[in-house]
């Protein structure tokens, strides 16, 4: 995606309104993005029957510069450890309708995606989602949320990577998702915290959706990435200052690159001959780090 033609695009994709269960309405919420210097925000508010199903449209709070695009949390049915189903779905329609009696989250998940959303399985280290429920929602799915922030404060399980993880080198292939999960309730620090940078066209949630479909991002808490390139037998990083640029895949596999100020980096591919993938990692000196999809192995 470094090498196509575009930009990039700092956009969060998992977002709450008083049309749900948020504090600020959905006015506050998208200038308060604005004026984080994003340039786009799905807010996502809870399809439930308590908050009349809303499918929030926040276009009118759209300017020169900032676009939202209509999403939602979905939920429905049971997942395996008795809690409702949390799916995020970014791009949804207009028209996209509440689930009707009996449908199962993975049914939920895949009508999401044949409606042309961009589908997503929410927070799994928050409700102890298993492999088994993720596999259930079947091979459309286009990715896990591997970070999600209100977690910090709701119970400290802000990090998906293990899981994630586990089914990448058993050969599933998603993409990884880093989001805020903002509610920006009283005493809950859950907003511009963790982000996407998605490299499009143009800034048109049309174009967005479909990079974000293709895996044309990477997620951030601060550091960016600059370049990515594999040449020959290894993977060449740019980045902003960072202290550690890391490849890491299947197993324990790993090889780094550390200093002060590092702004570049060449890491060899030797190690993960055997590994299904590898994704680089960007920490800079506050230990805030940059994640980028998979690279698969097989395609090199």
């Amino acid at each position: 995606m470094f090498d196509r033609p575009g930009r990039f695009y700092r956009g969060n994709l998992h977002t709450h309104t008083t049309e749900s269960d948020g504090s600020l309405s959905p006015q506050a919420v998208c200038q308060f993005y604005k004026d984080e210097g994003y340039d786009f925000l799905s807010i996502t508010d809870h399809f439930l029957e308590r908050f009349d199903y809303p499918l929030t449209d926040a276009s009118p709070f759209d300017t020169p510069g900032f676009v939202t695009i209509r999403g939602a949390e979905l939920h429905t049915d049971r997942m395996s450890a008795g809690e409702l189903w949390h799916i995020l779905a970014n791009g949804l329609p207009a028209d996209f309708a509440p689930p009707p009696e009996g449908e199962t989250g993975p049914q939920l998940a895949q009508r999401a995606v044949e409606a042309g959303a961009f589908v997503s399985v929410a927070h799994p280290a928050w409700y102890s989602l298993t492999q088994s429920d993720i596999e259930a929602l079947g091979p459309d799915l286009h990715a896990i949320e591997t970070v999600n922030i209100t977690s910090w404060d709701y119970n400290d399980r802000v990090e998906s990577w293990h899981i994630y993880d586990v089914m990448l080198s058993q050969g599933h292939r998603y993409f990884c998702l880093a989001t805020d999960d903002a509610h920006f309730h009283k005493g809950r620090f859950d907003f511009g915290l963790a982000w996407v940078w998605v490299k499009a066209a143009s800034l048109d949630p049309e174009a967005l959706l479909a990079a974000l479909k293709a895996g044309d991002y990477y997620n951030s808490m601060g550091p960016r990435i600059h370049a990515l390139e594999v040449r020959d037998e290894e993977v060449y990083v740019r980045c902003s200052p960072a202290e550690r640029v890391m490849l890491t895949g299947h197993g324990s596999r790993a090889v780094y690159v550390n200093g002060r100020g590092i702004r570049e980096a060449t890491l060899s591919l030797e190690r993960f001959a055997e590994s299904a993938y590898v994704r680089v990692i960007v920490r800079d000196h506050h230990g805030r780090r940059a994640w980028s999809n998979p690279i698969w192995v097989d395609t090199l």
